[in-house]
């Protein structure tokens, strides 16, 4: 089974070859993720690389995080982001017309 890490901290210059590369070290890499910002297309600081074993994701986490790359640890799922379903403004908290009608 796959195990996904977070790799923090990277250098923009940082590519996916060079992770690849980074992580092959400590077991066998099966994918390499390395998100861009969508106005400037310029990485983000950090990646994801998925390891074929949760023994080598171990491994690598050991061998690199604090030394070669500055954070490595296993990812984990996105927490759904807070605020209203809705939407917008809230009306009960002192909105645009704070609950009366202006017509």
């Amino acid at each position: 089974m796959t195990t996904k890490l977070y790799v923090g901290n990277l250098s923009y210059n940082t590519t996916e070859e060079d992770l690849r590369e980074l992580f092959a070290k400590a077991g066998m890499v099966q994918s390499v993720a390395l998100p861009t910002d969508r106005e400037t297309g310029r990485p983000r600081g950090f990646g994801f690389v998925e390891m074929s074993t949760a023994a080598e994701a171990q491994k690598a986490i050991s061998q690199l995080n604090g030394q070669t790359v500055r954070k490595v640890n296993e990812s984990r799922p996105q927490e759904p982001r807070g605020g209203d379903s809705r939407g917008g403004y809230n009306r009960n908290r002192g909105g645009y017309n704070r609950g009366r009608s202006r017509y």
